[in-house]
């Protein structure tokens, strides 16, 4: 019994870390989108291991963690992915450190086609 919580108050402490580290991030980054993508990183890792520890910690809750996780892992970066394209397609700007831009260079060569 204590090695389990033991186990599930370090996974739990480490998605905590993570969540802090990310939010971080966000102050750190230069522009929307890298801002994104470190928000998005973080906090999906950081809330699949705390709620991974919840279920350790108590395992009669481990199947409804396991559908929370599942739907955390489906919905964040889809999500994530969603907001940075209507950003990009709206013309929010990118930051002057950023060197390749694979969304516009993909669009100009759609448009070339046709």
């Amino acid at each position: 019994m204590e090695i389990r919580m033991l186990i599930g108050s370090v996974v739990t402490l480490t998605g905590a870390i993570f969540i802090f580290l990310g939010s971080l991030g966000i102050l750190r980054m230069p522009d929307l989108f890298n801002r994104l993508q470190t928000g998005t990183k973080a906090s999906t890792l950081g809330t699949i291991l705390s709620v991974a520890g919840i279920g350790i910690l108590h395992p009669e809750w481990a199947g409804k963690a396991f559908i929370i996780i599942s739907f955390v892992m489906m919905t964040n970066p889809v999500s994530s992915h969603t907001l940075a394209r209507a950003a990009h397609h709206i013309g929010i700007a990118l930051s002057d450190k950023t060197v390749i831009d694979k969304l516009s260079e993909a669009e100009a060569e759609k448009k070339e086609e046709q």
